[in-house]
């Protein structure tokens, strides 16, 4: 399976293993304060405080709450690929079916574990990033070099838009999933299924 390249929203990439400790304490308080207090009441100096860094270490990396949240929803990403890279390695079947499965399977557990995970998933529910890179358009591109092998499909256009309807249509329908249930209403994620089945099956079969 290729590896995926990962993107960042960082001012500095950390360089020595404290400094990457640190950031990840940054982004692991930054993501429990989003499932406490939410985005608007986020602050780079309770994070800092939650993290037990300096603020000026927080500024290292981040110019202010926005870009921290892009860097948690990268991180979000990057760690949902891997998910499902890690469960589709040692399938035999290369089936899109099998991937589809892994995709929504993985994505569903984040979504109810994960912290902050359900307030910013991928940039989804509070917009982050620049507008020329949507987070549903960064999800199907990861997908689309993450699956192509597996799925036998050269990674061009035609399978970037094809992912790019599959993770719209699973967004929109996670999300009025979650708004009927805590859990997700189980029924509608049944049917959501069912349609991506349908559709996929259309254009990749």
């Amino acid at each position: 399976m290729k590896p995926v390249s990962q993107a960042t929203s960082l001012r500095r990439a950390p360089v020595q293993r404290r400094s990457a400790e640190r950031l990840t304490r940054i982004l692991d308080a930054c993501a429990d304060l989003l499932d406490e207090v939410g985005y608007d009441a986020l602050s780079t100096r309770a994070v800092a405080l939650r993290a037990g860094v300096p603020i000026g270490s927080v500024y290292r990396f981040f110019g202010n709450k926005r870009a921290m949240a892009d860097a948690l929803a990268e991180r979000n990403l990057a760690r949902f690929t891997e998910r499902v890279g890690r469960r589709l390695e040692g399938t035999g079947d290369r089936d899109w079916r099998t991937a589809m499965d892994a995709v929504l399977d993985e994505y569903l557990d984040m979504k109810r574990h994960a912290p902050g995970f359900a307030l910013i998933d991928f940039g989804n529910q509070i917009p982050v990033g620049g507008s020329r890179q949507e987070p549903n358009t960064r999800v199907a591109d990861r997908l689309s070099e993450l699956l192509s092998d597996y799925i036998g499909r050269t990674p061009d256009e035609d399978l970037r838009r094809i992912f790019l309807i599959a993770v719209e249509t699973a967004d929109t329908l996670v999300h009025l999933s979650f708004r009927v249930s805590p859990e997700g209403d189980a029924r509608i994620i049944e049917e959501m299924r069912q349609l991506l089945r349908a559709y996929l099956a259309r254009v990749l079969d």
